[in-house]
Parts: structure tokens; sequence; C-alpha cells
């Protein structure tokens, strides 16, 4: 299962899901990060992603090639993220086939309305969890 993990600013989000992932999978899932910027990627690989590439073209392609693709809920609306995310990375995410899990971040101009107030840890231990799920589901 190829699991692509998308994040922006300093990949505080995107690390500590690929530390859950690979904590829970091992090497079952093939972990591609994208990071809008470099240093997001560079949080990224520290984490431990098989796999990483930066910007615009590399969230379009990966997206093609996804089972499940993880990130903020940011990266499905344009402008995101400070103004990170593309109008084509956040069309890229949301055309995808793959399982989509997105994390209910309240920030950078977003209110998920009936997201729980559950913080950041308990956030990214759930999304975790959803591809732990949906890594059973497909096998």
């Amino acid at each position: 299962m190829r699991v692509v993990i998308i994040d922006g600013q300093g990949g505080r989000i995107g690390r500590a899901l690929i530390e859950g992932i690979k904590e829970k999978l091992g090497e079952k899932a093939e972990i591609l990060a994208v990071g809008t910027n470099s240093i997001a990627t560079a949080g990224m690989i520290k984490a431990g992603a098989d796999h990483a590439a930066t910007g615009e073209n590399a969230v379009i392609v990966a997206c093609r090639e996804a089972d499940v693709i993880v990130g903020p809920v940011g990266i499905v609306l344009a402008d995101a993220l400070l103004g990170e995310v593309t109008a084509k990375m956040a069309v890229a995410v949301a055309s995808s086939n793959a399982q989509r899990v997105l994390i209910p971040f309240q920030g950078c101009n977003t209110t998920v309305v009936g997201a729980s107030s559950l913080s950041l840890n308990e956030l990214v231990q759930k999304a975790v969890d959803e591809v732990v799920k949906q890594l059973h589901c497909n096998n």
C-alpha cells in the first residue's frame, strides 16, 4: 500500500503521521512524503519516510499513484496552509482515486464545523488508526 503524506509549513503534522504509521505498520506501507516546501519535506524525511519530494508537481504525481492520501484538511483547499497549497495541488488531492484521510486542523482561516476539539496529537493518532484500518480493508 502506498501512503502519501502531504504537509506544509514545518512538516510537524506530517512527521507525526509518519512516525505513527511506521510504528503501527512498519514495512507494510510504503510512505511517500510530499512537502509543499523543502523544510516540510526535510522534517518528514527525518521521521522515516521511504521516499520524499517537494512542490506542486510532486503532489500531482504522487496523488495519481496513492492508495491513501493523508494530511491536514487544507490540502484540498486552494491557497490553504498560508498559501502553500496551489489550486492544482488541491485538485490533485480531491480528484485522486485514493482514500483520503484528512485531519480537521482548525487554522489558516478554515473552520471545520462539527470537528471535535481534540489535541493535534489525538487527531494524528485518529488519522494513523484510519490508515491502519484502510490497509486491513484493502488486503
